[in-house]
């Protein structure tokens, strides 16, 4: 069987890899999306599946091309998301995309594009088929303020650690772990 590197048709099925990089262990997921699903819309599909609540600016970017949401407050030389599908920006497999989400955090995705399959019309996409580890709180101050936050809560003899749980006790039930990733939730949130 040959292997396919490049879209055979209009409309293929993606499989993606989103990797939050410069954390270790790794944080990632695998996905299946349409090739001619919007970065507007790859947008909302990458805050689901990484876990995070859409509560600031992103932005793609590969090579010199840059793309966002239009924002008249914070004009740029971005082009519309909306305006692009996924299969314009990767055509062939493993090219990659770069989607940086919170600019004061910094949290930076790679997107590798894996494998070009087959469309097929009776496929439920978007859909998560792995991942591992959870994503990081919100507002935690990027990769150190992270490090830090799961440091502090970690040991309980840290100075921060009471202050850092009652924190984290606003924003999620029960105790935050790092290892989890609830793979049926976040197809849940996918379909809905």
């Amino acid at each position: 069987m040959a292997t396919r590197l490049t879209a055979k048709s209009l409309r293929s099925i993606y499989q993606l890899k989103v990797t939050l990089k410069g954390m270790r262990p790794p944080i990632w997921r695998r996905i299946l999306v349409a090739s001619t699903t919007k970065l507007d819309d790859i947008h909302l599909i990458l805050q689901i599946v990484m876990g995070w609540t859409n509560s600031h600016l992103h932005e793609f970017f590969q090579g010199q091309d840059r793309y966002a949401e239009p924002d008249e407050e914070f004009p740029s030389d971005a082009k519309d998301e909306a305006r692009y599908r996924l299969d314009q920006i990767l055509k062939k497999e493993k090219e990659k995309l770069t989607y940086i989400y919170d600019f004061g955090d910094g949290w930076e995705h790679e997107v590798v594009l894996e494998k070009i399959l087959p469309f097929e019309t009776s496929a439920a996409l978007p859909v998560c088929l792995k991942g591992s580890r959870a994503c990081p709180p919100e507002d935690i101050g990027g990769i150190g303020g992270y490090m830090m936050f799961l440091e502090a809560i970690s040991d309980a003899a840290h100075p921060e650690h009471e202050a850092m749980l009652e924190w984290i006790a606003g924003d999620i039930e029960g105790p935050f772990d790092p290892e989890a990733f609830d793979l049926a939730e976040v197809n849940q949130l996918l379909q809905s």
